[in-house]
């Protein structure tokens, strides 16, 4: 038979299938016996998971429903997937908390609930403790239970004595929320919470308790191809996801193939909102069961086995995570150790993480991916996230783009023990610390850098490269530094601190000029107390200073540039920025291009206007000013 005939069965098959697709709703007013029609629908959305198959959609109605939904299967292609979904213009909530009732005062604002261990079935958040690689307990023990009050949540304390005599938290974001406590001990067969309501009755409240670890999580990997779009998602048990664990989120895709999660809100979960991460079988938490040998070490062996399990284009990543608000979490609003490759990550408003700062880590930020191959960041406004954007280990094609950073306390871009090529471009960092650059092989073009930059070599861990858009290791060798390019950038200055011996921070890019590997710059701005890469040529120095003021409007960002006139930047010898121009990176030996391996010019500014022969440079192509709506992007979409 030959390949027309063929092609034409195949279709032919699949159309079959899709005329064949069975929709189920879900109802508060349903029940699981029933047939799921629109006029007798389930009452579970795990009962409509456990029917649907391959192109089936699952539609569900107003309410909130409180259970962990574990898909039992996923679809088989992207035109076959299984969707779930909110039904158009309804607020459908999936909790992984239950309402208690029945607390006891217990002297003062201090109530009590004793909950036996049935209450929990088989996980209790209250006897389960935070803890894994690079996980931080600041000397306590910490759990994955939240109690909320009103939907808000409540501060675990570290005994009884601190939930009736409260203290401010002076680490925390907002030190006053540590006023309202609470502590739980974990028995054999109950299990007592104390809380302390700062004068509130809990029993005229609405008071919840996480009682699942996840809201939204298959039970194992390769649940491919699956759609959640549209619902509000909250109060999950999350334990931390380090990345050589299996990383459990509040919604997570472990370890699986071509996911869409679109348009939710997602929040208060106790580790990271979203997850995109490895299985259990590569290895969990090992160097915490082995600390004989260095993380280092331990994540290597990790990736050797993600290869021999599969890890590849075929098999894992290619999700889109796009347009879902994302906050109230205390790691990571979405995290990702190798299952995120090829993924895109646009239009997302991610805020309010690891706002308490009860614990700490290295892996927390608003975005921390490893193993970033061939990713987009773009279109995203992530702040009050301590650190904005983190890229660990393996970037390698990706692309950071159009990003409004700011209000974040750590950084707004870290980038560490990259090799690259990668590319950052037209994004928007506010922070006091813009760059933290640990990686070489990087590309910065119109980007606007209002705060300092870091930069380090790290020739103590040896990290991998790959082979061009492939996960094939091609070698492991220690950061260098330097081999970076900086064109058409605008820096903004300030006071800078004393250099530390293994790292030098200061505004603009003087500190590079230490490399061996050399970095190459042109056509930049720096204003007053930033200073360019020695023998730079092509860029201008102004003594002007350059300051950002934001205002948030609802959903609205409007973004303010003080010293940006249009004068500031003529003498600048910008030019368009392509791939040629770029080259290829020192140790991968591999070129700037996009992700199917085209080359690519950078002709569009942040809002997506087209740019001349010779740009403006920063991200704006008309500079001015006025004040700019930075956010929402109205082309955020790749």
């Amino acid at each position: 038979m030959t390949g027309g005939p063929i092609r034409l069965l195949l279709a032919g098959a699949l159309c079959l299938a899709a005329a064949f697709a069975a929709e189920y709703h879900v109802s508060l007013h349903g029940d699981d016996r029933n047939p799921g029609t629109m006029q007798r629908p389930v009452r579970t959305i795990m009962e409509a998971a456990r029917r649907a198959l391959p192109g089936d959609v699952i539609t569900v109605h107003e309410g909130t429903y409180r259970e962990r939904v574990t898909p039992p299967r996923g679809g088989t292609s992207d035109r076959m997937r299984i969707t779930y979904r909110a039904a158009p213009g309804e607020r459908v909530e999936i909790r992984g908390s239950e309402v208690v009732k029945g607390w006891v005062r217990d002297g003062g604002d201090v109530w009590k609930i004793v909950l036996p261990e049935t209450f929990f079935g088989s996980y209790n958040p209250y006897r389960d403790e935070i803890y894994g690689d690079w996980f931080t307990d600041r000397g306590r023990k910490h759990h994955t239970g939240e109690v909320y009050l009103n939907g808000e949540p409540l501060w675990e304390a570290e005994s009884l004595d601190a939930v009736r005599a409260p203290k401010p938290f002076p680490l925390a974001r907002n030190p006053e929320g540590a006023l309202r406590p609470w502590y739980a001990e974990a028995g054999e067969t109950e299990t007592t919470i104390w809380v302390n309501f700062g004068g509130k009755n809990p029993n005229e409240e609405l008071v919840e308790i996480n009682v699942r670890d996840s809201c939204f999580y298959p039970s194992g990997p390769g649940r491919n191809f699956i759609t959640v779009k549209g619902f509000r998602m909250m109060h999950a048990a999350t334990q931390w996801a380090a990345p050589t664990a299996e990383q459990i989120g509040l919604i997570g895709t472990h370890w699986s193939k071509g996911w869409i999660i679109e348009d939710n809100v997602i929040s208060d979960s106790r580790c990271s909102c979203i997850t995109l991460g490895k299985d259990r079988a590569t290895g969990h938490n090992v160097w915490t069961h082995d600390p004989s040998r260095d993380g280092a070490t331990h994540y290597n062996e990790v990736i050797r086995k993600a290869l021999k399990a599969g890890w590849s284009r075929e098999n894992i990543g290619s999700h889109i995570v796009r347009n879902n608000v994302i906050f109230r979490c205390e790691q990571a609003g979405i995290a990702g150790s190798l299952g995120a490759i090829y993924s895109s990550i646009y239009g997302n408003h991610i805020y309010s993480v690891w706002e308490r700062r009860l614990f700490t880590g290295a892996e927390m930020a608003g975005i921390k991916l490893h193993g970033a191959i061939d990713v987009l960041i773009q279109g995203n406004r992530i702040h009050n996230a301590g650190r904005g954007i983190w890229l660990d280990w393996m970037a390698q094609g990706t692309r950071v783009s159009r990003n409004l950073l700011y209000d974040n306390t750590t950084d707004d871009l870290f980038v560490e023990v990259n090799h690259g090529p990668f590319l950052v471009d037209n994004n928007l960092m506010l922070s006091p610390l813009s760059l933290r650059d640990w990686s070489e092989g990087g590309a910065y073009v119109h980007n606007l850098f209002v705060g300092a930059i870091e930069s380090h070599p790290e020739p103590a861990r040896k990290t991998p490269f790959h082979r061009p858009h492939s996960t094939r290791v091609a070698g492991i060798v220690e950061t260098r530094g330097g081999d970076n390019r900086f064109f058409n950038n605008l820096f903004g200055g300030g006071q800078e601190a004393e250099p530390r011996e293994d790292r030098v921070t200061g505004y603009g890019l003087w500190m590079y000029g230490r490399f061996r590997q050399p970095s190459f710059a042109q056509g930049n701005v720096y204003f007053r107390g930033a200073r360019p890469l020695a023998d730079e040529t092509g860029s201008v120095e102004v003594n002007t200073e350059l300051a950002a003021e934001w205002q948030e409007d609802g959903g609205a960002v409007l973004v303010r540039l003080r010293g940006l006139e249009q004068g500031s930047w003529q003498g600048a010898a910008t030019r368009l920025v392509n791939s040629r121009l770029l080259g290829r990176t020192k140790v991968s030996r591999a070129k700037f291009e996009d992700a199917r391996g085209r080359p690519f010019q950078l002709d569009r500014d942040y809002f997506g206007a087209r740019r001349g022969s010779r740009p403006a440079p920063g991200p704006f192509e008309q500079l001015g000013a006025e004040s700019v709506r930075a956010w929402p992007l109205d082309s955020a979409r790749p």
